[in-house]
């Protein structure tokens, strides 16, 4: 007798297990229901918004900012979304289109001069002072989420963001390793140029791990070699940097 009870018990605790583990699907299923139909009325208030405010979405480079991050708070991207109000309030689609293929003209144009890195504020003065007079102004937020979608199309496009708070447009193929970041950054805060040596002094590299990162930089055309240098040192010189620092001087 006591075993049958002790099979009855065991049996009755399974089927209240059962029982909770149901009753929680049953909420699970619930609260998806509810947070699917949450979002469903979000996305319909933002299609709204955007029918309402289209003009100034196109126009206002700070308020799109603002649209796109309540849009990114939901999952939706406006940008790639082609249903309904939101392509013909917004054309957003066609906007950073048009913005892509702009941004591959100006980097494009200063490849030579700049071997493929153009400061992103630069990038955003040279598109504004280029844009026609009915055109509305560019963002730094603009340019950032266009470029994202050119790397999406690999086109050799991408940010560097550099330690000291400035980004860099990289238009040329080619994996920034967190050397040649380094490398930069280092030489942002020295007027656009570096040496060896100060690479081993300020990151405590060997001399094989730097001469690496620099030729490297060398080969992509990022940097110049200088070995006219008083010190006798070879300085390597970065042309987007320099430019940037006697404009900025």
């Amino acid at each position: 007798m006591r075993r049958g009870a002790g099979i009855g018990a065991i049996r009755n605790r399974e089927m209240v297990q059962a029982k909770y583990k149901e009753k929680g699907a049953e909420m699970a299923e619930t609260q998806m229901a509810t947070l699917s139909r949450q979002l469903a009325q979000l996305r319909t208030s933002l299609e709204s918004f955007a029918a309402k405010h289209g003009t100034k979405i196109k126009n206002d480079p700070e308020f799109r900012g603002q649209f796109q991050a309540m849009c990114s708070s939901i999952g939706v991207d406006p940008i790639a979304y082609s249903r309904g109000c939101w392509s013909e309030a917004l054309g957003l689609g066609e906007f950073y289109y048009h913005l892509g293929v702009r941004i591959i003209e100006v980097c494009m144009t200063n490849q030579k001069r700049t071997g493929g890195i153009l400061p992103l504020n630069e990038l955003v003065a040279q598109l504004n002072a280029t844009k026609s007079s009915y055109a509305s102004e560019i963002s730094t937020d603009d340019v950032q989420r266009s470029i994202k979608k050119l790397r999406c199309l690999g086109t050799g496009f991408m940010l560097i963001h550099l330690a000291g708070g400035r980004t860099l447009v990289q238009s040329v193929p080619g994996e920034m390793s967190m050397d040649k970041t380094s490398v930069l950054g280092l030489a942002e805060t020295h007027s656009g140029q570096t040496t060896m040596s100060l690479c081993c002094q300020e990151f405590g590299w060997s001399e094989d791990r730097a001469r690496t990162a620099l030729n490297q930089l060398v080969q992509e055309g990022m940097s110049w070699v200088d070995d006219a240098d008083p010190t006798g040192e070879r300085v390597y010189w970065f042309p987007s940097l320099f430019q940037a620092v006697r404009s900025s001087g």
